[in-house]
């Protein structure tokens, strides 16, 4: 693996114990470009998950409680008057950050949600006919929970896709959580976390993830996994042009960190379900027969000549 990120995953590993997997997952997403969604029950770390990412990169951080009263322009900014200068100011928002946590984005409505639209795609904000770039790194992590429907908005299919992936954490096994409790306890282990990257050692990363080699057997399974989705009797929204998309990124980066500058298959089967699984849709017929959409994916990924 390569050295610095495996002291980056290391660091973040201090205070989010027994979840390589996933930290890893989101460094991906970061080397990529790409926007997470933590879909997980109360409690579970995600909040601290991603102030420890932030920490660990040396990055602004930008944090947004979303309510069902939260307006765009809280997310964006807003333009205010100065009277000294006879003239409107534009106050930026808390989108002007590196990382943001949306935290329980689906408690807002969907008209706010889509405020976050046009920065998770382009990278920037346009507020009244102005158009502002955001900062490189950009990272979007929202959170949301499973469980709770009562004031909450489900986000629409244009949202979901923005997203590179989605994920859960999952509750810590007991010796993870006995080091829960014993770090927790007394202190906050955040407070500890010193930076192991700059935004500038990103930036160079980035750089080498894009050299990464891509095969063409590659990318035709990538191409039959999304297509056997828009052609599958269960699945009634199959992968986007942007989701094969996402894959192909993903799996560079996801190379990259296992210290290859060559996609091989083994990191397409172990992305595509975190990559793929929130945006196909399930026909009603499909549920009702308790088929799932892991199942579904695992069966297409099994049928592909590889």
């Amino acid at each position: 693996m390569n050295k610095k990120i495996e002291l980056l995953i290391e660091n973040i590993s201090k205070v989010i114990f027994g979840k390589r997997k996933e930290i890893i997952n989101i460094v991906t997403c970061l080397l990529a470009e790409g926007h997470i969604l933590l879909e997980d029950m109360p409690g579970v770390g995600k909040t601290t998950l991603v102030h420890a990412l932030a920490k660990s990169i040396d990055s602004d951080f930008g944090r947004i409680q979303f309510t069902p009263d939260l307006l765009p322009s809280d997310i964006t900014g807003v333009s205010i008057f100065n009277p000294k200068l006879s003239k409107f100011e534009f106050n930026k928002g808390p989108v002007f950050t590196n990382i943001l946590l949306a935290d329980e984005i689906n408690r807002t409505s969907p008209k706010t949600q889509s405020s976050l639209l046009e920065a998770m795609q382009e990278g920037q904000v346009t507020v009244e006919g102005k158009t502002f770039l955001l900062d490189d790194p950009f990272m979007v992590l929202a959170t949301e929970n499973p469980i709770e429907y009562e004031g909450t908005f489900p986000l629409p299919e244009a949202q979901l896709d923005r997203f590179m992936m989605k994920m859960s954490i999952g509750y810590p096994d007991n010796e993870s959580e006995k080091n829960i409790l014993r770090n927790f306890s007394s202190s906050t282990p955040l407070e500890k976390l010193t930076p192991i990257m700059s935004l500038t050692d990103i930036t160079e990363i980035k750089k080498e993830v894009n050299k990464v080699f891509v095969s063409e057997e590659i990318e035709d399974i990538i191409i039959g996994l999304a297509d056997n989705t828009r052609n599958h009797p269960d699945i009634n929204l199959g992968i986007s042009p942007r989701g094969s998309l996402l894959l192909y990124k993903a799996s560079k980066a996801f190379a990259y960190i296992n210290g290859r500058d060559y996609v091989i298959p083994d990191d397409i089967k172990k992305l595509y379900l975190d990559v793929f699984s929130h945006r196909v849709i399930l026909k009603p017929e499909a549920r009702l027969n308790d088929v799932n959409t892991e199942e579904v994916l695992k069966r297409i990924f099994s049928k592909l000549k590889i």
